[in-house]
Formats: C-alpha cells, sequence, structure tokens
C-alpha cells in the first residue's frame, strides 16, 4: 500500500478490536483501541472510527452516542461507524444523527467490515490525491459541501461492477469522475469512447471490432473497444448521442456481456463495467422518443449527478487557484483576493471547463505577476457596473437553458474567432469533432476561412 490509514476502534470488548486488527494486517489501516470513553483522544489524526454504543455492557445506555457526538466536532473529516448487538431503529436514527455514516450490526461479518473500510478508504484516496500535481492522477477540486457529498456517492461505488450513469452540464468533470471512479481499481483497463465522435455505421466496428474481410475495407481483424475494456471499465461519454437502432445492440451487451465481431460467428464474453456518461436529461429523451427506456433502465441503477459550477461557487477559489498553477513555471502568478472574489461573482455557465479557460487567459494575458479583479473582469467580458454577457439579461423572457444556450454559442464563436484554426479549438473546448460541426450548424456560427 502507498499509504497507511488510521482506524479508531472504541469497543470494551478487546476481542472486537484484535479481531479487526488480525483480519486489516495486510490491508492499508491500521488500528488504534479505546476501551471506554475517557481513553478516546481527544488530538490526533485518523481517518475512521468504528464505535460502539454500549461501552459497559448495559444495553439502556448507548455511551456510543456521546463518543460519535464528539468525534463529529473534532475529526469533522473521520468517517464514523455506529456497531452493536441491539437492532432497535431509535437507536440506529440516533446514531445517524449523531455524525455516524453507517450502522453494522453485531456479531461483525468481517466482508461487511472490509467493504465499508474499502469505501472509505477511496475517499480518503480522493482527498489524499487533491491539489497532487501528478498528470497520472484524476482529481475532484474542491472542499465545499456539495463537493464533498460528491466524493463519498464516488467513493460508495468501490467495488461496484454494474453499469454507472454520471450526468450533468457540459464542462461539470463527467470525465474526471469516471477516471476518479477507475482509479479505485487502477490496475484494470480503462477505455474512453466519445459515441458523439463515432459514426452511425462505424459504431458497432469499433464496439465489438470485425473479422477481416467483414466488409469493403476491413483488411485485418480489429478487436472491438468491449473486448479491449475486458476485466476493466469501458467510459461512453455522450452516450445521448447513440442512435436508437445502436442502442438496442448496446443494451444486448449490457444483459450479456457477450461480444461477436461484425462478420463473425464466434462469440466471446467481456467482463466490463460501463461507465455512461451524458449532459443531456435521458428522462425526458426517453419521453421524447430518442432514449430507450429499457436502457436507460439498465444505466441507471447507479446514478451520479454532478453540479454545475454555480452551485458550488466556494470551490471557485481552490479551482483557479489550481488551474492557475498548472500553468507554472511557464507563467508565474497568483490571484488577489478581490480577483478571486471577482471569479465567484460570475455564474459560470460553461462550468469548470470554462474556468480552466479564463485561467489559462488570465496566466497569458495579465500585465502584473499578481492577477487583479480588472483583469478578470476584462476576460469575463463584465464592466465594473455590472454588464452582462450573454445568457445574463435576466429580463429577456429566455429560460435557463435558453440561456445556456446562448452562453454556448457566444463561447464557440469567441473561440473560432480567437484560435482561428478549427483542430486546435477542438483540442481546447475538449470536445469532438461531430459535436462542434453540429452545434456550429445548430447555432449559425461562422467558421474562419
Amino acid at each position: 500500500m502507498n499509504s497507511s490509514f488510521s482506524l479508531l476502534i472504541v469497543d470494551d470488548d478487546s476481542l472486537v478490536a484484535d479481531t479487526l486488527a488480525l483480519a486489516l494486517r495486510k490491508s492499508a489501516w491500521r488500528t488504534v483501541h479505546a476501551s471506554k470513553v475517557s481513553e478516546v483522544p481527544h488530538e490526533g489524526s485518523f481517518q475512521a472510527a468504528f464505535v460502539d454504543m454500549h461501552l459497559t455492557g448495559d444495553l439502556t445506555k448507548a455511551e456510543g452516542l456521546e463518543v460519535l457526538s464528539g468525534l463529529r466536532e473534532r475529526f469533522p473529516l473521520a468517517e464514523l461507524v455506529a456497531m452493536s448487538g441491539d437492532m432497535d431503529l431509535g437507536l440506529m436514527e440516533k446514531c445517524l444523527s449523531q455524525g455516524a455514516k453507517k450502522f453494522i450490526a453485531k456479531p461483525l461479518a468481517l466482508d461487511e467490515v472490509t467493504a465499508t473500510l474499502e469505501k472509505i478508504e477511496a475517499l480518503c484516496r480522493m482527498r489524499e490525491i487533491e491539489h497532487r500535481p501528478d498528470a497520472d492522477h484524476a482529481q475532484w477540486i474542491g472542499r465545499s459541501r456539495t463537493s464533498e457529498g460528491l466524493k463519498e456517492q464516488v467513493a460508495q461505488l468501490r467495488g461496484e461492477r454494474g453499469p454507472i450513469l454520471i450526468e450533468g452540464e457540459t464542462g461539470t468533470g463527467k470525465e474526471v469522475v469516471s477516471r476518479l471512479l477507475h482509479q479505485q481499481d487502477p490496475t484494470r483497463p480503462f477505455i474512453p469512447v466519445n459515441i458523439g465522435a463515432i459514426p452511425d455505421a462505424l459504431f458497432e466496428s469499433e464496439l465489438f471490432g470485425h473479422v477481416k474481410g467483414a466488409f469493403t475495407g476491413a483488411d485485418q481483424m480489429k478487436v472491438g473497444l468491449a473486448e479491449a475494456a475486458n476485466g476493466g471499465d469501458l467510459f461512453l461519454d455522450e452516450i445521448e448521442a447513440l442512435p436508437l437502432h445502436q442502442q438496442v445492440k448496446l443494451l444486448r451487451f449490457l444483459e450479456s456481456g457477450e461480444v461477436r465481431k461484425v462478420g463473425g460467428k464466434d462469440v466471446i464474453k467481456s467482463r466490463v463495467r460501463v461507465i455512461a456518461a451524458s449532459n443531456q436529461n435521458l428522462d425526458q429523451l426517453v419521453k421524447d422518443g430518442k432514449f430507450r427506456e429499457d436502457l436507460l433502465y439498465r444505466l441507471k441503477s447507479k446514478r451520479l449527478q454532478l453540479p454545475p459550477l454555480r452551485e458550488r461557487l466556494d470551490d471557485v477559489v481552490d479551482l483557479a487557484t489550481y488551474f492557475l498553477s498548472q500553468e507554472r513555471p511557464r507563467s508565474n502568478k497568483t490571484f488577489t483576493p478581490a480577483a478571486l472574489e471577482a471569479l465567484k461573482d460570475y455564474g459560470w455557465p460553461g462550468n469548470v471547463r470554462e474556468l480552466k479557460r479564463v485561467c489559462e487567459q488570465l496566466s497569458l494575458t495579465s500585465p502584473l505577476p499578481m492577477i487583479r479583479p480588472e483583469d478578470v473582469r476584462k476576460i469575463l467580458a463584465v464592466d465594473d457596473a455590472g454588464g452582462s454577457r450573454p445568457g445574463f439579461n435576466l429580463k429577456d423572457g429566455k429560460g435557463l437553458q435558453e440561456k445556456l444556450d446562448d452562453f454556448e454559442a457566444a463561447l464557440i464563436q469567441h473561440a473560432l474567432k480567437e484560435i482561428g484554426d478549427m483542430d486546435r479549438t477542438i483540442e481546447v473546448l475538449k470536445t469532438s469533432r461531430s459535436s462542434l460541426y453540429k452545434k456550429i450548424k445548430d447555432y449559425g456560427l461562422e467558421v474562419p476561412s
């Protein structure tokens, strides 16, 4: 293990503590035992605590509730787990109200204990790598309550092998979350696929492969992405772009795990966890007849909804500081407190992706080593009198989606004009060629010659 995590066990039964210590000896966890309330530490560092409710053996008293309350106050980031042989529902609910994230029954089942600690470990590792400069690690930057809640949801999916659906607006970090899920067991393959970038006619060949001679141009056998991801994760981004007649083929694969190459007869099994992502409301697409209801049911048993940046503005400072640090040593600049406040005052319709782009521009265009609020406002095109960007006129009668469309159109047009090269624009906006061309057509934008 790369790191060691500390587990506090509060239990008057030393056999429980000794058994857990023995069971966890080859894991990332080391244990600390407190047999009574007075032995519970008031300082130090531990990532989780298992607290027995009846520390004197008297079932009429739940001393553990007091312990939970104190631990929650002194160690807010520690994951607290209550345990007891008393299955009283009222007691369990009191444990949750005092800070426990989970209640497990005694006698303890080691498989349940191990699974619980694996999920807590996944959460700890996400916090551990935050702001680390390693390019090989995905990171969810932010310590707001909303972000911590999302990290906990991601951690709870540790070890789950069924499909996972990630939903959220463009630029909220869906691929980041897919990689966070994969990092929970990084020894397995991870195959990312942008569905919007695959032509309809080639989808089946790309996903399942083809045999030599299956069609014109099939000069050799091709291994499909589903087979390449065997034993690992297959990330399907922009799942909403998959045509209806192709959705049934994906559904069949999800239900059977069987892969048959185009033009082939043999069937092979591929054990894959599919992680799908969408920036559209799939429930509405089902109602509109544009997405199969049975496929949505198959995907959404484990569902993550990513918050837009406007709902976690407390994370803007951490995100902006991190993005600016990524420009060093080529550009060594820092934000003034007022500049950070200017960033927090903005609504970020383009979400984290837009914030990243703005920070990159500020690192290039700000004339001083310290970035000022006027530098921020110049990039955001917001004047000192409170002028607005496209989509920020609250009296134009447009709804949120229309305003987001206006902003997206303005952002794409600005990028096309500023960058002047289609390939580079696709790279900067982190989108697919087919998706960008579709938006250019839908919005009637001008393409630089």
